[in-house]
């Protein structure tokens, strides 16, 4: 079998097959990691005591905890409790926890970025601290975040890779199992991270004009 036959009829269905597992990963940890990262920021930043520790507790323990070994403890060490997770959703649990941890730092200082003035202000006319927080912090802390949070997706999408350790044959899993039958590895793996450095080239452009469109005038324009 010559080397394009090869790529066009064993390499590239079977990349197809593990990008299209990929995006359905990320597609599901994304969101919902943005969504927790918001909800931790919030609570670390205007919730009671116990909920300030509480979200201190998380986003420490989720940045000194590998994210290989915490998908190995919600996969291999949880059915020991009686919880079992398949392969997929494992991997989406772990990956939304970290995504959720990482995020909401970015959201966090984002948040401590905006003046008190503005906060005193909104007081004054009479909004509650639930409406300050929805109308006037969120909308301009997810706008001064955005460089943060894509970068965040970034990672995600990298180390979505992970998931094959837990059985889940993504992209990399897909590439590992076509290079070690036909003892392609150059081939396979660069093909791998051609199609990597795609899809963080598209959302490195997508953030980009996120970043533009969503600029607060006078603040981060350039």
């Amino acid at each position: 079998m010559d080397q394009m036959t090869f790529i066009a009829e064993i390499l590239m269905p079977a990349l197809i097959g593990g990008l299209v597992i990929t995006l359905q990963l990320i597609a599901v940890s994304a969101p919902f990691g943005l969504l927790g990262g918001i909800g931790v920021a919030v609570g670390r930043t205007y919730g009671g005591r116990y909920t300030v520790l509480f979200c201190k507790a998380y986003v420490t323990f989720i940045k000194g905890c590998p994210l290989l070994l915490l998908l190995f403890i919600l996969y291999f060490g949880l059915p020991s409790v009686g919880i079992t997770l398949s392969a997929f959703v494992a991997s989406i649990t772990g990956f939304i926890l970290c995504n959720s941890a990482y995020s909401s730092e970015y959201i966090r200082g984002s948040m401590k970025s905006i003046k008190e003035g503005q906060l005193i202000a909104a007081r004054a006319l009479g909004m509650t601290e639930r409406q300050v927080i929805v109308n006037i912090v969120l909308p301009q802390a997810l706008r001064r975040a955005i460089p943060g949070l894509s970068n965040e997706f970034i990672y995600l999408i990298k180390y979505s890779s992970l998931a094959y350790m837990l059985t889940v044959i993504e992209l990399t899993g897909a590439g590992k199992l076509v290079a070690t039958k036909y003892f392609t590895y150059n081939e396979t793996f660069i093909m791998v991270g051609a199609v990597y450095l795609l899809l963080v080239t598209i959302t490195t452009f997508g953030a980009n004009m996120l970043e533009k469109k969503y600029a607060i005038p006078g603040i981060d324009s350039r």
